[in-house]
């Protein structure tokens, strides 16, 4: 077995948060006859509360500390939360991109519990004022550069897993990645102040999609010959990453000694730990990720949660499977579409009005770039779904059939609809269902991409000598493309 090394998530100032998982990985792996002795266990300690400290700067400080390891095989696996499984593919790539100036330790095993893999919906909060009033309380600062890396929709975050998505699959050169995430908050953890900590489809920090890296990019622009006058059709074309092990761990939260799926250490996280760890090639790396998704549906079908209330009867949490969607919007410069409307429609008709009631959970645009929006939308009514019963009387409904309303579409109303520089209105093909480039807890980052009109106003050349004041010029035609 190789060195294992824990790393922590943000803003961490204590190696008390590991709790007993070290021991009891340990333990499991020798009960399944894996060569794991404490002596090949280290714990991190990586400072993420200081608002100096990029990512970056933990890359290179954490590469560092693995050359300072001296490892006798070489290698090394990981077992990374929340936000430590950023920090460990981000020197991943560094490590790819820049050989002569990283280590050449092998990773041969990187399992994420509860990963931040596409940020987090808390992070934009956590630099806020009760953010910082929390970490001045806590004795240290919020870590700001760490959380705008965190806050979704980042630069940061986009470039790490787009270059995943269109990267080579991790497993064919024998570095086995794998995902593992609490189903639901810690109801007991909840703050009345930051509705994000109940979220379900989350484990009340991460979201299910956001830890994911089973994920899609999609791109919706103009086609050859599908520019028009008045408006533009839109094609999608769609790519998928490589496949990665996901598991959901049933009753797990993000944090906390009760359910938190690092510091509780419960058995089934242990058990998939141990599993990941047990993969030695690509056939057992495809062997389990069919039995974990295998293991997902069977959670997906078991989705009614009752939240006990006291007195009163309990809350009544349906966890059905969300999607997340990363929207950005731009054209065909690179110039972001600022003011932008981008809609969803349904139906044949297209229609603004047929959309299930309740698909749209959440939307957060970014706060360094306003125009790329994540929208949270709940899969399984987008999709249709059956009647869910109460467990308490199966002959009791809590949610009737929703039919699916598929194909779905969308329309994109630019701001600026005329002048010498503008857009114009856009559509998705009428023939074209983006459902397509959802999955159930999964993340899809949408370029919509428009083409920007030029028109010959914007420069002229002139054989008249006489001097003219062109302060307001006749756009005159768009320059053909």
């Amino acid at each position: 077995m190789t060195t294992l090394v824990f790393v922590h998530g943000w803003s961490v100032t204590s190696t008390a948060v590991y709790g007993a998982m070290p021991r009891r990985v340990q333990e499991a792996a020798r009960s399944a006859g894996l060569a794991l002795t404490v002596h090949d266990i280290y714990l991190s300690e990586y400072v993420s509360f200081d608002d100096a400290v990029t990512m970056g700067d933990l890359v290179r400080a954490f590469d560092r500390a693995l050359r300072d390891l001296h490892l006798s095989t070489g290698s090394v696996a990981c077992i990374t939360h929340s936000t430590g499984g950023p920090v460990v593919r981000e020197w991943l790539r560094a490590q790819r991109d820049t050989p002569g100036s990283y280590s050449t330790i092998r990773l041969s095993h990187l399992v994420m519990l509860a990963p931040a893999n596409f940020g987090s919906a808390l992070a934009r909060l956590g630099k806020g004022t009760l953010g910082r009033l929390k970490a001045w309380f806590n004795g240290v600062e919020p870590g700001q550069r760490i959380l705008d890396w965190l806050e979704l929709g980042s630069a940061a975050s986009l470039s790490l897993n787009l270059d995943h998505i269109h990267g080579a699959d991790p497993a064919a050169k024998g570095q086995f990645l794998f995902v593992l995430t609490g189903d639901r908050p810690d109801r007991s953890l909840y703050d009345h102040l930051n509705s994000y900590t109940g979220e379900n489809g989350s484990d009340g920090v991460v979201r299910i999609a956001s830890a994911n890296l089973n994920a899609c990019h999609a791109v919706l622009a103009v086609a050859a010959g599908k520019r028009g006058l008045a408006a533009d059709t839109l094609s999608l074309s769609l790519l998928r990453g490589p496949r990665c092990a996901f598991k959901l761990i049933a009753g797990a939260a993000h944090s906390g000694e009760d359910q938190g799926i690092l510091a509780a250490a419960a058995p089934a996280t242990v058990d998939a730990i141990v599993r990941c760890l047990a993969v030695n090639d690509a056939g057992a790396y495809a062997a389990v990720c069919d039995a974990f998704d295998t293991e997902n549906r069977a959670r997906d079908a078991d989705k009614v949660e009752l939240e006990p209330a006291g007195p009163f009867a309990p809350r009544v949490h349906i966890h059905d499977p969300r999607s997340m969607l990363v929207l950005r919007l731009a054209d065909d410069t690179g110039e972001p579409l600022t003011g932008a409307g981008f809609l969803l429609t349904a139906g044949p008709e297209a229609s603004l009005d047929q959309l299930p009631p309740g698909f749209l959970t959440d939307r957060q645009a970014n706060a360094a770039d306003p125009c790329t929006v994540t929208l949270f939308l709940n899969h399984a009514l987008l999709a249709g779904d059956a009647r869910v019963p109460d467990p308490r009387n199966p002959r009791r409904t809590l949610r009737a059939a929703v039919a699916s309303h598929r194909p779905y579409g969308a329309r994109v109303q630019p701001a600026d609809l005329a002048g010498l520089v503008h857009h114009v209105l856009a559509a998705s093909a009428a023939d074209e269902d983006l459902f397509a480039m959802l999955g159930p807890h999964q993340t899809t980052v949408l370029d919509v991409v428009l083409p920007r009109r030029i028109h010959e106003g914007v420069f002229r050349l002139t054989r008249d000598l006489v001097p003219h004041d062109f302060r307001h010029p006749d756009p005159g035609p768009s320059i053909a493309e």
